[in-house]
C-alpha cells in the first residue's frame, strides 16, 4: 500500500474523532503485514484519562480484526507540526511491533517519518525480562 493511501485512511477517520473537549481531532492508520488498513479516531471523555487516543482505537480495531502484525502507522492532526504519538501509544504499539514505521502528517500536508524503536529505544528491554523467577 502507498503511503499515500495510508494517510488518507487516518485523514478519513481523523473526520470522525469525537473531541468536544480539547477540539483535537487525531486519526491514525495501521497497516498489517498482508496489506491491510485499520483506521481509529481519538474519543474524549469528561473524565479525560478515560480518552482514547487513535492510535490505540486502530489496534484495537486491527486486533478485533485478528491481525497484529504491524508494519506501519500514520498519524494526522490538524496541527502546525505533526502529532507524534504519546507514551503509552508508542508503548502499545512496541508490544505488537517495536520496529514499525510511524509517519505523522498534518492536514495542510506536512509529513515526517520515525522508527517506533527511535521513538521508544529499548521498549523491550521491561521489568519483566531482568527478573528472576
Amino acid at each position: 500500500m502507498k503511503l499515500d493511501k495510508l494517510i488518507l485512511a487516518a485523514k478519513k477517520a481523523r473526520d470522525q474523532a469525537y473531541a468536544p473537549y480539547s477540539g483535537f481531532s487525531v486519526g491514525a492508520a495501521v497497516l498489517t503485514k498482508s496489506g491491510q488498513v485499520f483506521a481509529g479516531c481519538n474519543v474524549e471523555n469528561a473524565s479525560l484519562g478515560l480518552t482514547i487516543c487513535a492510535e490505540r482505537s486502530a489496534v484495537a480495531a486491527a486486533v478485533v480484526g485478528g491481525k497484529k502484525d504491524f508494519e506501519a502507522i500514520a498519524i494526522v492532526a490538524n496541527s502546525n507540526k505533526p502529532a507524534l504519538p504519546c507514551g503509552a501509544c508508542r508503548q502499545v504499539l512496541a508490544e505488537f511491533s517495536p520496529s514499525m514505521k510511524v509517519f505523522v502528517a498534518t492536514t495542510r500536508g506536512e509529513q515526517h517519518q520515525f522508527s517506533l524503536s527511535a521513538l521508544l529505544p529499548l521498549a523491550r528491554q521491561g521489568l519483566f525480562e531482568n527478573r528472576d523467577v
